[in-house]
């Protein structure tokens, strides 16, 4: 393979020189950084619909959507830097190198509800309600962005030869990311390595969730029940895809993965809290 191809072979797709970015005016502009904006923009959109169509100001949505991005682009890079400290100990200034990667979308998500929370308590707003008007932008971004870790080839799996298969050169990866099983199984004389797009997966697993917050929206019973619907959603297909891909983030000290723990605490807490809320309302006396 070239050092830009992409392929999947089972499924009869071969990609030839797939850029990393392009060239405007002589400044280069990477198409993760691209896509990442694209999938920032699709959220906001798609909240500011909702908005309008629940009788809410959608200006206010974008009003946030100022606050909510800025944060939550500098705690997706903290999170992601204090759980790969070893990494950027010996050369601080790759912390600021956005452009190679390395966004966590669990301190993006922790910082957007911060910043939400904080909002809300100075515009005089509902958090909740806000929060059951935002989730569906969250996770549409979330899709649209993953496929910026498809242009960085990052973010996949093990080993894996089945219908998905992904194949990317050697070259094109970073070291860190290739286990020990990936290299068992590069084939002799070949420059290429076969695994699971678990970009694609959580991409995937995300559009459906986005379905079902779409289609409960009619249905929720309280303000925060999307929220809650959200969390235990995308905790559910992050907790099983995590546990494929080689570029997990750990506790530090420990073997234990970081984002499999959060993604295992949001789904007992959506799903104990919405249990709790849902207990209380069918109890409570009506006057």
């Amino acid at each position: 393979m070239n050092a830009g191809d992409i392929a999947f072979p089972n499924l009869g797709i071969y990609l030839k020189d797939v850029p990393k970015s392009f060239s405007v005016f002589g400044f280069e502009i990477a198409f993760y950084g691209l896509l990442i904006g694209l999938g920032v923009l699709s959220g906001i959109m798609m909240a500011a619909h909702v908005a309008k169509v629940t009788g809410q100001n959608p200006d206010e949505y974008w009003d946030f959507a100022i606050y909510a991005v800025i944060f939550s682009i500098i705690g997706a890079r903290i999170y992601y830097v204090v759980f790969a400290w070893d990494f950027y100990k010996n050369d601080l200034l790759a912390v600021f190198r956005l452009r190679n990667g390395g966004l966590a979308i669990y301190g993006g998500v922790i910082a957007g509800f911060i910043t939400l929370f904080v909002y809300c308590r100075i515009k005089k707003k509902n958090p909740l309600l806000m929060g059951d008007t935002v989730m569906p932008g969250l996770i549409l971004g979330q899709a649209v962005g993953r496929w910026g870790n498809f242009m960085n080839r990052e973010v996949f799996g093990e080993y894996y030869e089945g219908l998905f298969a992904m194949r990317l050169p050697v070259e094109a990866v970073r070291f860190r990311d290739i286990s020990e099983n990936i290299a068992a199984h590069i084939p002799e004389g070949a420059n290429y390595i076969s695994v699971h797009p678990t970009f694609l997966y959580e991409s995937v697993w995300n559009l459906l969730v986005l379905v079902v917050l779409l289609f409960f929206r009619k249905h929720k019973k309280f303000d925060g029940e999307i929220c809650l619907l959200y969390l235990g959603g995308y905790g559910l297909g992050r907790f099983i895809i995590e546990g494929i891909r080689t570029d997990t983030l750990f506790i530090p000290g420990t073997s234990v993965p970081v984002s499999q723990v959060l993604a295992l605490l949001m789904i007992i807490f959506a799903l104990g809290t919405d249990i709790a809320v849902r207990l209380r309302k069918r109890h409570k006396p009506t006057a």
